[in-house]
């Protein structure tokens, strides 16, 4: 797909003709993002805006995209000229972006009782022989129950616990054997998580063992087929009252990386977003319990990767919560030496601060140690000087 950006002054190519069948077709995404007292000055000058409710992360412009065919037409704007463009275009344009704006700003809602205030750390327990990134490390129940201690010590706020490995080529797993690989890890570690105001989330793409999690103590559903794969998910997923992960993977773990094919990868996987969020509101779960996952690495290039990593703030029009996975994964390799997994920490904090500073909720990782420090240095620079950081200004 190519890109024709252009300046407010000239943004013809974004105009809307009275006649076009939807006139609220378009894209809007975050940009000119700032943190520190910057963030703060800006959003008390009514110059920006707190990106997901704030703080730390403000933004004091937004590119809006239009698709045309296999083109993509962009202009950035400034908060004013943005709504000044908007109010050109008619009525129904200018409310659009006005509810773009809302789901942007609209401070994002706990998870499973952990508030978004700054990034959550979700620590990963592969109970599988054949994980990509561990090598079975956490294969056996014992094993895996002491590593999900090690994790909570290190200061993970979620522990996410799956059984089925999802790795490219990787095989389905019989239902019954993920159920005796997961359930009894959650169900001696959910107590220890609630005790240092932590969550258990079942990593599964199978109702079953989304039920059994669930009555074992989990408190987040994290599926890679976004309540599509199984037909009694999303049904049990609306009941269950959790928060729920939505992941997106372009075909399936077997074949998924053979020839992966995106028009316009962010742009097609918002679609893919916004669609799987109005099926979920349809049976009655609602957007403040979704997450969205990207789902780096699933489905895609190198090139699909680099691309929604420079595009994370896209998805913040869809009002959710983001979770961004990175860690380990193959295309940091590719774009450095070729080192095997356990040997990607530094590029999986490279990318997972880039996360952050895009302003993602929640950092899926297998390091928890060392991203709690990354973390940690991130916040304090972001938020410093914002002690008196006030709500959104409307004022621009």
């Amino acid at each position: 797909m190519t890109t024709r950006t252009e300046g407010p002054a000239d943004a013809r190519g974004l105009s809307f003709d009275p006649d076009d069948a939807d006139r609220t077709a378009f894209y809007l995404q975050p940009a000119g993002l700032l943190s520190g007292s910057l963030a703060a000055a800006a959003c008390e000058a009514g110059e920006a805006l707190w990106l997901a409710g704030g703080p730390p992360l403000a933004f004091s412009a937004c590119s809006v995209i239009r698709r045309h065919g296999t083109e993509r037409r962009e202009a950035l704007f400034g908060l004013r000229a943005l709504r000044d463009w908007a109010a050109r275009q008619g009525e129904d344009v200018a409310a659009a972006v006005e509810d773009r704006l809302r789901r942007i700003t609209r401070p994002r809602p706990a998870i499973a009782g952990l508030r978004p205030d700054r990034p959550l750390i979700m620590g990963v327990i592969n109970v599988t022989p054949d994980s990509f990134s561990d090598g079975g490390d956490y294969a056996e129940r014992d094993i895996a129950i002491a590593g999900g201690r090690a994790l909570l010590e290190a200061g993970a706020d979620i522990l996410d616990i799956g059984g089925e490995s999802t790795r490219p080529g990787a095989p389905s797993v019989p239902i019954e054997v993920e159920l005796e690989r997961v359930v009894p890890v959650i169900r001696v570690l959910a107590d220890e998580a609630a005790a240092r105001g932590a969550a258990i989330s079942i990593d599964t793409r199978h109702a079953a063992v989304m039920a059994a999690a669930i009555e074992a103590g989990a408190r987040i559903i994290n599926d890679i087929t976004a309540l599509a794969g199984d037909p009694d998910s999303l049904a049990l997923a609306a009941r269950s009252g959790l928060p729920v992960v939505l992941m997106h993977m372009q075909g399936e773990p077997q074949t998924m990386q053979r020839d992966p094919r995106y028009v316009d990868a962010p742009l097609d996987i918002h679609d893919f977003f916004a669609e799987r969020i109005a099926a979920c509101e349809a049976a009655g779960l609602g957007a403040d319990r979704i997450v969205l996952d990207p789902g780096i690495g699933f489905g895609k290039t190198v090139e699909h990767n680099l691309q929604l990593m420079e595009r994370l703030a896209l998805f913040h029009d869809l009002g959710c919560s983001l979770l961004l996975g990175v860690s380990r994964k193959s295309f940091i390799g590719r774009i450095s030496r070729g080192e095997p997994p356990k040997e990607r920490l530094a590029g999986s904090l490279a990318a997972g601060l880039a996360g952050f500073s895009q302003g993602v909720q929640i950092l899926r990782v297998h390091d928890v140690a060392e991203t709690f420090q990354a973390r940690a240095i991130w916040t304090a620079l972001a938020t410093c000087g914002q002690a008196a950081a006030g709500p959104n200004s409307a004022s621009f």
